[in-house]
């Protein structure tokens, strides 16, 4: 009886277990079919949304392609009247016997747009070089005048190329198509170009591009005006990421780079370019590269500036700890740190960062190393002024006879140290250009090498021997063919040392800011 008794319970707890799995595998099945019809009807409900939307956007587009339609008439009038008017000027120009005298800037300009003439635009922009100021705002309203702006400008770059082949005129043409090619660039962003003139331009960029490659060092201008035709005439697909992106590099520090690198369409890569200007140390850069490319969430601004600032303010500190108080070396440190200051407050003025980042202390530090560097320019000047030697009283209004060297003597002393008053000036050797109408000037800092210009020895003073041993020409161009300014931090050119003055400069020492003055 008890075994029967036994077997039945045995026989209730398998039926109880399967039951109970039974029960799981509904409620499991119940889950799951549950999720799938919630599933289904999020997904119906959405298809449903984007149906609407796609019928909205269809009669959106329908009405929109009908108002086109119907403006179609209107805008042939217009554009032909346009065509017409611009046909009749260029010929009232050409067929003008003798100019008008004494035309200003802004006639002549537009002339010139009107004949499509070329490298009579580019003669012409050369020779009023002095007046860059006037013809940066008057040639893109000029340009307005032309035809086809866009054919002038590819044959503006094909004249600049025909120039590199003669190896004549280059320096002024090449200033002069950059300011050409800017103006289209501000036009271009509401222009389309017919397929024949894109052609034209694909033909002359790579021939451009043959040039660069064929160059042991390309300049920072010329790169900017052939990335500026890449991005003006659409050409992006026709270059590699690598290629493009090594331009980029290279001359960061270029005040138009940033835009022209968010233009460029870099994509996701973009983000490697940034990491890298930061491991470089160029944050400045950076806070500028990703303004523009709206990853400033991805990089805050505040943060790349801090990190700016803690890293110079080191540098300047190491050298004075190394004891390096030599005048190349103080001239040198003195220079960069004031460089490194300017970039910061123009970037923070640039971005309106001046509620999160004080500047009230850089400025205050900005204002004594330049006032540092007009006193020791000032003493320096006083000094080497030219002193009479003969008596005060003598009648004789002859010069001083200069000193009598050997010929040995004095052909390899006027070789080998040149009159401080005809050095080329370091800044100059090391500014870098930069101009670009639809964006504020970028300065940042760069690196200021002035100590080479020290450290010759010197076998006599320089004062004993008169200006006839020293005229040499002075090279005052920059390194990309002609000199301008527009690095990130707005080179300065100071005097250079006068090695009679035996007393070294006195800078202020390198100072600390401390981090609570920053809000933010």
């Amino acid at each position: 009886m008890a075994t029967r008794v036994h077997q039945f319970f045995d026989e209730l707890e398998a039926k109880k277990t399967i039951l109970a799995k039974c029960t799981d595998l509904f409620t499991t099945l119940s889950t799951h079919f549950s999720s799938l019809q919630h599933s289904v009807a999020e997904k119906s409900q959405s298809l449903d949304s984007k149906l609407q939307s796609l019928d909205s956007l269809s009669k959106e587009t329908l009405e929109s392609l009908h108002r086109r339609e119907t403006s179609i008439p209107e805008r042939e009038s217009s554009a032909a009247a346009r065509i017409k008017e611009q046909r009749e000027a260029a010929l009232a120009e050409l067929l003008r016997a003798t100019p008008p005298p004494d035309p200003d800037l802004s006639a002549t300009l537009k002339s010139l747009w009107r004949k499509m003439d070329a490298a009579a635009l580019l003669r012409f922009v050369v020779s009023k070089r002095k007046e860059s100021a006037s013809l940066r705002a008057e040639i893109a309203a000029a340009m307005e005048e032309a035809v086809d702006p866009a054919r002038l400008v590819v044959e503006a770059v094909e004249e600049f190329l025909k120039s590199k082949v003669a190896k004549s005129g280059v320096t002024d043409k090449r200033w002069a198509c950059g300011l050409v090619i800017q103006a289209l660039m501000v036009s271009s962003e509401s222009r389309e170009h017919s397929r024949k003139i894109v052609e034209r331009a694909v033909a002359v960029v790579e021939t451009w591009k043959e040039h660069l490659d064929g160059e042991s060092e390309s300049g920072a201008a010329e790169v900017v005006m052939f990335l500026q035709m890449v991005v003006c005439f659409g050409l992006r697909s026709r270059f590699d990421d690598d290629y493009l992106r090594n331009f980029v590099m290279q001359f960061a520090s270029r005040r138009d780079m940033a835009k022209l690198a968010a233009s460029l369409q870099f994509g996701d890569k973009i983000i490697d370019i940034i990491d890298e200007l930061i491991k470089n140390g160029k944050e400045i850069e950076a806070v500028y590269f990703s303004s523009e490319s709206g990853l400033t969430e991805r990089f805050p601004p505040i943060d790349l500036l801090k990190s700016y600032h803690r890293n110079y303010k080191k540098n300047v500190s190491a050298i004075f700890k190394k004891g390096n108080n030599n005048h190349a070396t103080m001239d040198d440190s003195s220079t960069s740190e004031l460089n490194s200051i300017k970039a910061i407050i123009k970037c923070v003025e640039d971005h309106k960062l001046e509620s999160e980042f004080n500047l009230d202390n850089l400025r205050k530090r900005a204002t004594l190393l330049e006032k540092a560097k007009a006193e020791k320019k000032k003493g320096s000047t006083s000094r080497s002024k030219p002193q009479n030697k003969r008596g005060s009283g003598s009648s004789s209004s002859r010069p001083a006879k200069s000193a009598k060297f050997n010929s040995a003597h004095s052909s390899s002393f006027s070789r080998r140290n040149l009159a401080p008053s005809l050095q080329p000036s370091p800044g100059a050797r090391f500014s870098a250009p930069f101009n670009y109408p639809s964006q504020t000037i970028y300065n940042g800092a760069t690196a200021n090498p002035y100590a080479a210009t020290y450290g010759t020895s010197h076998t006599q003073s320089p004062a004993g021997i008169t200006q006839q041993h020293y005229s040499i020409p002075v090279d005052n161009l920059g390194p990309s063919g002609y000199r301008s300014s527009g690095s990130y931090s707005g080179q300065t050119s100071y005097g250079l040392y006068d090695y009679r003055n035996g007393a070294p400069p006195t800078y202020p020492p390198p100072y600390s800011v401390d981090e609570t003055t920053y809000r933010g």
